[in-house]
């Protein structure tokens, strides 16, 4: 129990957007999707972290330095705060792809799609997560070689990119055709967490970060309104097959 606490008071925004995440979550999905779509990703993230830390995959190499260990929950090497965030990270990233696609929102689509935006997501928050020192996250890890991007590896993306698409394309296996119907809080919820680090970044300092967050969101929001616009079959096919 003073574990528990301990992981609360160290981490109540990690708490704060899950809470976001089931209840956004219950309006769309539906509570047991919801808490499915949560037991699913959690373990999976899990067990990429624990991967990660000892093998590189598929993150990259990285440590957790441990220095909360007593302080706060953790499985093995893995504090329990991190794998948790991949599931209302991914269920974000599952509602903005979804109202992106709209009808044409196949389960590859949304997975694909869902992995990019939330790959796109860790480009904003790793590289202020691993200066974590320099605010309330505190130093949670490191990677032993570095990276070029701000510090972090390209693998480290290409992990995330991974974790997410399995993450909601696993889902979507369980549950066939119930896609959900109310993204509108996943969405906010993404965007919150998107501007949560950004707030962190500039308060660190990190302007060339910044930028680059700022830069990198804009054009994917552009992005996203082009493909949400864009018709659902090429201009003529419709004839052409008839």
């Amino acid at each position: 129990m003073d574990l528990l606490l301990g992981t609360l008071a160290l981490r109540p925004y990690v708490f704060a957007f899950l809470g976001c995440f089931l209840a956004a979550g219950a309006l769309d999905l539906g509570w047991r999707r919801t808490l499915l779509f949560g037991a699913w990703v959690w373990p999976l993230a899990w067990l990429s972290e624990f991967s990660s830390t000892r093998i590189g995959v598929p993150f990259g190499l990285y440590h957790y330095t441990e220095l909360t260990r007593g302080r706060e929950l953790f499985l093995a090497n893995v504090p329990l705060m991190d794998p948790l965030s991949f599931t209302f990270l991914a269920y974000a990233s599952f509602c903005v792809a979804r109202a992106a696609l709209g009808r044409r929102a196949g389960p590859w689509r949304l997975a694909l799609l869902g992995g990019v935006l939330m790959m796109l997501l860790d480009v904003v928050i790793d590289p202020v997560a691993v200066r974590g020192e320099r605010w309330f996250l505190g130093r949670l890890f490191y990677y032993p070689d570095g990276g070029v991007y701000f510090g972090v590896p390209l693998s480290n993306f290409a992990g995330w990119f991974i974790v997410g698409a399995l993450g909601i394309g696993g889902y979507l296996l369980m549950v066939g055709a119930a896609m959900g119907g109310r993204p509108t809080g996943g969405i906010a919820l993404y965007y919150a967490v998107l501007a949560f680090n950004l707030a962190i970044t500039a308060w660190i300092g990190e302007w060339p970060m910044l930028l680059v967050g700022l830069l990198l969101h804009s054009a994917v929001i552009a992005a996203l309104c082009v493909v949400r616009r864009w018709p659902v079959a090429w201009p003529g096919l419709e004839s052409q097959k008839a």
